[in-house]
């Protein structure tokens, strides 16, 4: 009897390490795919305080390249609902004039992503952690349609916050602004009111967004595991 207690209790030990070495192991993946909505606001002629006076419908596809816990790039189309009405704010422009618009932008764009934290779940020698805020920066280019169609370069910045529902799916909650290098996202007429020709960099306009979003993860970056001591 003594025997056989001491064998099942060496093979409950065995067991239990084997477990914790499993537990242990975290696969990691090179690639992310995801998909978001939220709101949108504008800055620029017709709206220089409130950015979120007339909240609009935005929507978001992206793509991310994981490098490791911390960088990655990550390509985007978004699209955004923009509007806004000068009387709002007590605009009056020359003639004594008021506008308002409303307009439908897409962009596409490229964003490094730099994560404040080790990011994931497993490998306890990394210091994982399941969450972490990032910051990102990167360069686009967006289409808008107000009075006509309009294409301009843009700057997208962004803080967010990212949590890892299962080891391949992550949760984020995101809120971006994005300069625009040209000054007809509202209307193309509304930057001649002042007779001051609009150049790539002395314009006002800008868009912003606040986005929850949902990603999952694939492409395993190595096929065998390996257990951490």
């Amino acid at each position: 009897m003594k025997r056989r207690a001491i064998i099942l209790l060496i093979l409950a030990v065995c067991t239990i390490q084997q477990s914790a070495r499993l537990c242990a192991q975290e696969e990691t993946y090179r690639f992310d795919i995801g998909a978001g909505i939220g709101m949108s606001g504008y800055l620029g002629d017709v709206n220089e305080s409130n950015i979120f006076k007339h909240p609009g419908f935005a929507g978001q596809l992206s793509f991310r390249y994981l490098f490791d816990t911390r960088w990655a790039i990550r390509a985007l189309l978004t699209t955004a609902s923009l509007s806004g009405n000068s009387a709002d704010f007590g605009i009056i422009f020359p003639g004594g004039s008021q506008y308002s618009f409303t307009s439908q932008i897409y962009d596409l764009g490229a964003r490094g992503e730099f994560n404040f934290f080790n990011y994931g779940i497993g490998e306890t020698y990394k210091r994982l952690r399941r969450w972490t805020p990032y910051l990102a920066v990167g360069i686009g280019m967006t289409f808008a349609s107000a009075n006509g169609t309009f294409a301009a370069m843009t700057l997208p910045m962004a803080f967010g916050v990212k949590f890892k529902l299962r080891p391949q799916l992550n949760l984020m909650a995101e809120f971006a602004m994005t300069k625009a290098f040209g000054d007809h996202l509202d209307d193309k007429n509304i930057s001649d009111l002042y007779q001051i020709k609009s150049s790539f960099l002395k314009n006002t306009d800008w868009y912003s967004t606040i986005m929850i979003s949902i990603s999952y993860e694939f492409g395993k970056r190595c096929a065998t595991c390996h257990y951490v001591d």
